[in-house]
């Protein structure tokens, strides 16, 4: 049977060192590093990919996909605006949004909020959100629903009364502060710091007769199937609406909130960047273990330039020898990152038990599992990457390999 002989002498070579101790001790650790790295790298970026994936819910449960909304003080043809929405968008829901900057009085303490009208969420949506009081007296145009650090901070409850201080501007275009009472229908807890600590929810009538439109702005909020094409959503619609509606601003989610992902992807890169540092480790292991073990076979390198063949085929011999330690390395670690992925929740249950040791206590932390989502690209990427490093490792010895002088090795040795 033909076989190609770099491929032939390198698989010996891997295979058939059990009496260089040393230089088998070393191939062990270099697999064995590059298994650890590659297998840190992917379960480590599927724990990133689960906190992203669930902060985005989170911030998707407080607020709407897409929102077109108008300067203060523009009046809005809803009715045509809504069409010209659903025929940009077929299936596109839209609901009627309000917005407003207030100021929160509970002596002795004050708190700016963000007030929204609730009209944008679903009950379901809200309920889900409430973790004290209820939504009766906020369907019925009475009462707010507030952040629970905003509660905490003016130390108030569902039932008690709580004081807004309106902006609105008089008739002669002078400030004119204005006092609103409302009762606190429920508290809700969205697990976004933002969110629960300068947001607050009214009806959509409550909102209008506040004076939201002449002092802060109204428009639409739009629901997609998809909340992942929204910023293609976004697009199309300031393409559409542009020539009619040039005042209109359209913001998708990711705007809103751009700076909690543009935080994930640098901490994601750069945590990439430093476990790959473990497989570059491991890469200088294969670079040692190759060279010694080029000087350990200089007598054989001679003899197989001496039968013919080229510089080229003793350096493809080595090539192979340290490709084969660095894929196994590579195959090892990635089973090994997509079973701990995979896993995440019940290994560290185990380890909970044995250590008595909780990552995120439940009386501290909103999220009380570590979350895990496997993408396929990230694995992709850490195989690959880890491949070429340790190809890029079989190099220098390869190199060093084709260099021997036939006559000078037979010679000496």
């Amino acid at each position: 049977m033909f076989h190609p002989l770099p491929l032939y002498v390198g698989l010996r070579y891997a295979r058939a060192r059990a009496h260089r101790y040393f230089v088998s001790f070393i191939t062990w650790v270099s697999l064995a590093g590059v298994s650890v790295g590659v297998a840190a790298l992917i379960v480590v970026l599927s724990v990133m990919n689960g906190f992203e994936s669930e902060l985005r819910d989170r911030l998707l449960a407080a607020t709407a996909p897409l929102r077109v909304t108008a300067p203060p003080g523009v009046g809005l043809d809803l009715p045509r605006l809504q069409a010209e929405l659903a025929e940009a968008l077929p299936g596109i829901r839209a609901e009627q949004h309000a917005e407003l900057q207030v100021l929160a009085l509970r002596q002795p303490e004050q708190q700016p909020l963000l007030l929204k009208s609730a009209d944008v969420l679903t009950q379901g949506e809200l309920q889900e959100l409430l973790v004290q009081g209820n939504l009766d007296s906020l369907v019925d145009g009475e009462g707010l629903i507030i952040g629970a650090l905003v509660a905490q901070h003016l130390g108030v409850l569902p039932g008690d009364s709580l004081t807004l201080l309106v902006p609105t501007v008089t008739a002669g275009g002078l400030p004119e502060p204005r006092l609103w009472e409302f009762t606190v229908a429920g508290i809700f807890e969205a697990g976004i710091q933002d969110h629960d600590a300068n947001l607050a929810y009214a009806s959509l009538d409550v909102l209008t007769v506040l004076g939201a439109g002449r002092s802060s702005g109204v428009g639409l909020n739009l629901r997609l199937e998809d909340a992942l094409a929204a910023p293609a959503a976004a697009a199309l619609l300031r393409e559409r609406l542009a020539p009619h509606w040039p005042q209109l601003k359209v913001t998708d989610w990711t705007e809103d909130h751009a700076s909690y992902f543009r935080a994930i992807r640098i901490e994601k890169t750069m945590m990439a960047l430093i476990l790959l540092l473990i497989v570059a480790v491991a890469a200088f292991n294969i670079v040692a273990m190759l060279v010694m073990v080029v000087t350990d076979k200089r007598t054989d390198i001679a003899i197989l330039r001496t039968f013919g063949a080229a510089p080229g085929a003793v350096a493809a011999v080595f090539v192979t020898q340290g490709l084969i330690i660095g894929w196994l390395g590579v195959a090892a670690g990635v089973a090994l990152g997509v079973l701990v992925a995979s896993n995440v929740g019940p290994i560290l249950e185990v380890l909970y038990r044995f250590a008595g040791i909780s990552i995120f206590d439940a009386d501290v932390y909103y999220i009380t599992e570590v979350p895990s989502e496997l993408h396929r690209t990230d694995l992709l990427l850490v195989a690959g990457s880890a491949l070429v490093v340790t190809a890029l490792a079989t190099i220098f010895p390869a190199l060093k390999a084709s260099g021997v002088s036939p006559a000078e090795a037979l010679r000496y040795d």
